[in-house]
C-alpha cells in the first residue's frame, strides 16, 4: 500500500456535514434515544417482576397470620386447663374445661374452612377413609365402615386426614 495516499487523504481538508449526514447524525441520536428508552423499561420490568416476587413471597409467609391469631387463645386457654389439672382442681371441672377447649377449636377451624366429618355407616370410601382393621360382623355390610379411631378431617372439600377406620367383613361361610 502507498504511504503517500493515506497521508493525503488524513490532511485534506474536511467537507462540511451534507443533508445526508445530518440524517445520519439525526437516526443514531434517534437510536440512542430508543435505546436508552428500552434500557429503562427493560429494568423497570425486571423491578416490577423483583417486587411482584417479594410480595408473592410475603403472602405466602404471613397467609397463616389470621389462623394462628385465632389459636392463640385456644392455647392460652389449654394453659390454664394444664395449671387447673396441676394445682389439684377436680378432674370434673378439668373435663368440662378441656371439652370447652375443644369447642373453641373446633371453631377456629371452621371459620378456617376445615370441617370434621364421621365414617361411621358409611360405605368405605379409600379416597375419605383410611382402614387400619377389617372387623368380621354379621349385622354390617360387608365394605362398610362399623368402627372409627379417628375422625377425618377436610379443608374445603379437599380430604386433609383420612378417617382411621375399621371395616365390616362378610362372616367366613366356612366356618
Amino acid at each position: 500500500m502507498d504511504d503517500s495516499k493515506v497521508n493525503d487523504t488524513a490532511d485534506a481538508p474536511r467537507a462540511e456535514p451534507t443533508e445526508g449526514a445530518t440524517s445520519v447524525e439525526e437516526l443514531r441520536r434517534e437510536v440512542e434515544e430508543k435505546q436508552d428508552r428500552l434500557l429503562r423499561a427493560l429494568a423497570e420490568t425486571e423491578n416490577v417482576r423483583r417486587r411482584a416476587q417479594r410480595e408473592r413471597d410475603d403472602y405466602v409467609r404471613y397467609a397463616n397470620e389470621s389462623l394462628l391469631r385465632d389459636l392463640i387463645p385456644v392455647l392460652d386457654n389449654l394453659d390454664r386447663a394444664l395449671a387447673a389439672a396441676g394445682s389439684g382442681g377436680d378432674a370434673a371441672g378439668v373435663v368440662a374445661g378441656v371439652e370447652l377447649i375443644q369447642r373453641e377449636l373446633l371453631k377456629v377451624l371452621e371459620r378456617a374452612g376445615v370441617t370434621r366429618y364421621s365414617a361411621l355407616g358409611q360405605p368405605f370410601d379409600p379416597t375419605r377413609h383410611e382402614a387400619i382393621a377389617s372387623v368380621v360382623s354379621a349385622d354390617a355390610a360387608p365394605g362398610t365402615v362399623v368402627r372409627e379411631t379417628l375422625p377425618g378431617y377436610q379443608l374445603h372439600n379437599r380430604v386433609l386426614r383420612a378417617a382411621l377406620v375399621s371395616v365390616a367383613a362378610a362372616p367366613d361361610e366356612s366356618a
